[in-house]
């Protein structure tokens, strides 16, 4: 049997629900994808946010923690940007926090089964291959059909 993700209306919820992110692998680089979603997620969120880069000592004027065990807050949801060999390990840190997380998060590109249901039999909610940033605008309503919001709005046909 496939592993499919939550579907939207429980994606929705998850979100609704969601009050701490941890983004790990946030990237100080704005031409990255963690650090696009990371702004977003900053000026468009009611989402206290935290990152994690063992790496990098601040990312948009904000403190960054080298592990999830080191942040000040376990977080809601874990949102992950790392490479697809790096999944197990974070998983492993998601699992030793105390509480547990209740939201494992893999963005664009990244699915693993075996991972999932992992993470599901520890209890966790999973959504892979998702970005975060693009379902929370879908469902806030700043998503045009196009995957943007142009911020114009007409029913003329543009030719």
């Amino acid at each position: 049997m496939t592993w499919e993700n939550p579907p939207a209306w429980r994606r929705q919820q998850i979100l609704r629900d969601t009050r701490t992110v941890a983004v790990v692998g946030a990237s100080p680089n704005p031409a990255r994808a963690s650090n696009f979603v990371a702004t977003y997620l900053l000026a468009s969120t009611g989402f206290e946010v935290y990152f994690v880069n063992p790496n990098a000592p601040e990312i948009l004027g904000r403190p960054v923690y080298p592990s999830l065990a080191e942040l000040p807050v376990v977080p809601d949801l874990v949102d992950v940007f790392r490479r697809p060999e790096d999944l197990g390990g974070v998983l492993d840190e998601v699992l030793a926090l105390d509480p547990t997380p209740s939201t494992f998060w893999l963005q664009f590109g990244l699915f693993d089964e075996e991972l999932a249901r992992r993470a599901e039999a520890a209890g966790l909610t999973v959504v892979m291959d998702r970005c975060l940033k693009v379902e929370h605008a879908r469902f806030a309503g700043g998503l045009h059909l196009a995957g943007f919001d142009t911020g114009v709005i007409t029913s003329r046909r543009r030719d």
